[in-house]
């Protein structure tokens, strides 16, 4: 049976490599999509922590945040969580919160709130037609900025500064860690590494490979439909002939989105297996 959301994401013509992965890619993100499964779904309460929401000043209005740190403290290193397409949902509001008993300020801002709000879309073509595809690189690098600047001035410690991303928020991971001088460390959770380029999206993690300036971690699944192995190992291979400090984690049987508990396609030992090194990067860099 055809699904009908993966057939729409692929173009009619397919020229190149580049343009094969980014079809791919798209599809990829419809595949993982299944229905939520609050039997796995992780509750990290908030007490003994400072956590809600905030909107800084930014571009084009006012951008909301979601945040979450140690109650009382000041001087926190500061972790940048950034969505998957489906936005500033409870999951990563979650991951903010567990990030926070670490001891950490996490950050995870809504960066599409200028083009509509993912959450209210239930097909996963019309969110990345309809707002995904008129989100520019620029434009999120400079929101995080923002929110950088921001949470030095809410108790966070700027110059100790981290990023983690999820599926779409994986490639902007590596996006930023070419992109601010100033990032200490970085964890890509299945980001895609290459694509077509688009004059939104001019460059992909292959491309900048150059300009990365800080260590970054990278969980992918050997299953992921969206992102092949091929990938990740010429990513590796790229950043390694360049003197780059980068890890990269495939897991045999995950697939895209394992780290999603509140969905099927999660894996709780990769996941927590993920977690962990998370964990240690950030202790090892930040």
């Amino acid at each position: 049976m055809k699904n009908p959301d993966f057939d729409s994401l692929l173009p009619r013509t397919v020229t190149n490599r580049r343009e094969f992965l980014a079809a791919a890619g798209a599809a990829g993100f419809a595949l993982a999509v299944q229905p939520v499964s609050a039997q796995t779904m992780i509750t990290t309460d908030a007490a003994g922590l400072t956590a809600g929401s905030a909107t800084i000043e930014v571009d084009g209005g006012a951008l909301p945040v979601y945040h979450a740190a140690p109650e009382g403290k000041s001087d926190l290193p500061v972790v940048l969580v950034v969505q998957e397409i489906f936005g500033v949902h409870e999951h990563i509001r979650d991951v903010c919160r567990r990030l926070a008993r670490l001891g950490y300020l996490a950050v995870a801002p809504e960066l599409y709130f200028r083009y509509g709000d993912p959450q209210k879309i239930d097909n996963v073509g019309a969110i990345l037609s309809d707002i995904v595809a008129k989100v520019p690189d620029a434009q999120v690098m400079s929101d995080l900025d923002a929110c950088v600047a921001w949470a030095g001035k809410h108790g966070g410690d700027a110059t100790r500064l981290a990023i983690t991303g999820f599926c779409w928020g994986g490639r902007v991971t590596w996006l930023y860690a070419a992109h601010n001088p100033a990032l200490k460390a970085g964890v890509a959770w299945y980001g895609r590494i290459d694509g077509a380029p688009s004059p939104l999206n001019p460059k992909q993690p292959i491309d900048v490979v150059a300009d990365i300036k800080a260590p970054v971690l990278g969980l992918y699944g050997a299953k992921d439909q969206g992102i092949p192995v091929s990938d990740v190992e010429m990513l590796r291979e790229a950043l390694k002939k360049d003197g780059k400090t980068a890890e990269f984690v495939i897991y045999p049987e995950a697939g895209h989105a394992f780290h999603a508990d509140y969905r099927p396609s999660y894996r709780k030992a990769e996941a927590e297996d993920g977690w962990k090194r998370l964990v240690a990067w950030f202790g090892k860099y930040v």
